[in-house]
């Protein structure tokens, strides 16, 4: 174990592609029209909801370039991995098409692991500044960036597996301790 904290979030990023995986593929099973059935949460469909996943994920991925450039580590592997306008709403979809959406996310949590097992020991401790989205200046450790941007991935992700029970499908075991 190289330091504890960032084994951390590399594990992290191994969960979150693996689970992903799984999560799609319960997906798979459904046709397009129950994926976009509206159930009541809180993006209404599974389809919206992992639409916002993606896109949020990739607001947040935008601004650990950001704080990487501004501590002269640029990382290419996410800026290739971000496909979307700069200013894209979080309730917008940007995916219609179920096989583009899969694809986007598979590379994504690809280019997620690789930047995390490529990383400096000491990035999480880096100050993050930044803007949310209703253009609040922030600043904070970039460790504090980063549990968020996991645990957002695990809130949202319960919901889908939630609304997919709804619907008979079993994704299976998905605690974070089944991994190890």
């Amino acid at each position: 174990m190289e330091t504890p904290f960032s084994d951390n979030y590399r594990f992290l990023a191994r969960y979150n592609h693996w689970f992903n995986l799984r999560l799609y593929a319960a997906c798979d099973g459904l046709g397009d029209a129950a994926r976009q059935q509206d159930n009541g949460a809180f993006f209404g469909s599974i389809h919206r909801t992992l639409n916002h996943l993606l896109v949020a994920d990739q607001v947040w991925l935008r601004r650990f370039v950001d704080c990487g450039t501004a501590h002269g580590a640029p990382w290419p592997v996410l800026t290739d991995a971000i496909r979307m306008p700069p200013q894209h709403p979080l309730n917008q979809p940007l995916h219609a098409d179920w096989t583009a959406l899969r694809a986007h996310r598979e590379a994504l949590d690809s280019a997620i692991e690789t930047w995390l097992a490529d990383a400096p020991p000491d990035m999480a401790g880096w100050t993050m500044r930044y803007s949310n989205t209703a253009g609040t200046q922030r600043q904070h450790p970039l460790w504090q960036a980063l549990t968020h941007f996991f645990n957002h991935q695990t809130h949202h992700r319960g919901q889908v597996t939630t609304l997919l029970s709804q619907q008979g499908v079993d994704v299976g075991n998905t605690d974070l301790i089944s991994l190890v």
